[in-house]
């Protein structure tokens, strides 16, 4: 895991003091500092200590179940209000497991942030408590607990703006890649399908920063280099179907991807087509600063309040691609094997579906990073009836090598 770090300059470690959080923190730390010799040992503190589970604490995840099952049903299903009853002075108390997590995630984030604002950080701790991280940053409540997965030795990278309270952009989400196998293992008991959401390859006004939305610009050589990349990365995974936005430079990609995988059609949808910006399309933001005055700005902080002139806001876009999201994941549930499916769309349209599986709406639209080429995997546990999981998301190791996206930051 620490060779996947290599070349980030981290300030500091803090991590979870149990046992398994702090040998782990000081094995990465001790390797980091053999290039980074100005970082020292790792801090440790209690709010990042693992959910607090009195009752199950040894137990399997099956003796759970067996001996607990309306608590173990609501831990899966209601984790907002899944409670133990816990002995305390001759009667029993209930107690909130979830609710304390986030109240003890949200403590950490603003204590580190109080005192460490403007620093690169490594945070260690475990699964339950890394979600809950994740989630408050975001602005998710403990409903959603369920909806984010994290794997062992995973890496995910948060960007704070400034402060506790501050926008939070989700670079990247439980990257498992470093580990040998390319995508996280399905949880225990999944029957539903499996979608792997890629963003297409680079293209000339990505590189330029140009506005293209619905202009049907195609990929350019690193954009093809970015698609045959992304293939090799999924060419060891099963793929059962494939789904594209009906535009070329989606198109291309996953017809790049799937060469290795003859015989699955390739189906193009005109609802994952990207954003139509109207007016703005192929501007650069100095000239939309230029012609619309305060416009870019309005779209940057407060994206869910702008109408793209002659164009559309994102709330068409959300219901389209959404629309059509659900469609698909319909068509490949309740079969008797679980389906791979790939759907290869857009930076906006992505960014949509990402909010939607974590519960998120358009106000949230800045929330994921897609970098070109990028993959993301979204799991429906027991199929469309089912609350989908966050399984990983922006992939982009393959694209670089680096945990950290290094993808043209270009207009979408």
């Amino acid at each position: 895991m620490a060779q996947a770090l290599y070349g980030i300059p981290f300030d500091g470690v803090w991590a979870s003091p149990l046992k398994r959080a702090r040998k782990t923190a000081e094995l990465i730390t001790q390797t980091l500092q053999k290039t980074l010799p100005s970082l020292t040992a790792p801090s440790f503190t209690d709010d990042l200590k693992e959910i607090r589970l009195p009752l199950w604490e040894g137990m399997a995840f099956t003796d759970a179940e067996a001996n607990f099952p309306e608590e173990f049903h609501r831990w899966r299903t209601d984790p907002a209000n899944f409670s133990m009853a816990i002995p305390q002075g001759g009667s029993t108390i209930d107690v909130y497991p979830v609710r304390d997590l986030y109240q003890q995630a949200a403590r950490f984030w603003q204590t580190l942030l109080a005192q460490d604002q403007g620093k690169t950080l490594l945070v260690i701790a475990h699964s339950a408590i890394n979600r809950a991280l994740i989630s408050t940053a975001s602005g998710l409540g403990p409903e959603h607990f369920n909806q984010l997965q994290q794997a062992n030795c995973n890496i995910s990278v948060l960007n704070f703006a400034s402060g506790w309270g501050s926008p939070v952009q989700i670079e990247a989400m439980n990257l498992t890649s470093h580990l040998g196998a390319p995508l996280p293992n399905m949880r225990r008991g999944h029957r539903g399908p499996r979608l792997l959401l890629v963003r297409h390859g680079e293209t000339e006004w990505n590189r330029q920063g140009r506005f293209q939305g619905q202009i049907d610009v195609p990929l350019n050589e690193n954009g093809r280099a970015q698609g045959e990349k992304a293939a090799d990365f999924l060419k060891t995974v099963t793929i059962d179907a494939a789904y594209t936005s009906s535009m070329a430079r989606p198109q291309e990609t996953a017809e790049l991807i799937l060469e290795h995988h003859p015989g699955v059609a390739l189906t193009a949808v005109d609802e994952l087509r990207e954003i139509s910006h109207g007016e703005w399309e192929g501007l650069y933001e100095a000239d939309i600063e230029g012609g619309y005055p305060g416009m870019l700005h309005q779209w940057q902080t407060a994206p869910e309040t702008v109408q793209m002139p002659a164009g559309e806001n994102l709330q068409q876009v959300w219901q389209r691609s959404v629309l059509a999201w659900k469609q698909i994941v319909a068509a490949h549930s309740g079969g008797e094997q679980v389906q791979t499916v790939l759907v290869v769309a857009h930076d906006a349209v992505n960014k949509a579906l990402l909010c939607h599986v974590a519960g998120l709406g358009p106000e949230a639209f800045w929330r994921f990073k897609q970098g070109n080429g990028a993959v993301s995997v979204v799991d429906y546990p027991n199929g469309i009836d089912s609350a989908p999981v966050l399984t990983t998301a922006n992939i982009t190791t393959h694209l670089s090598g680096s945990v950290l996206d290094k993808t043209a930051a270009g207009a979408l």
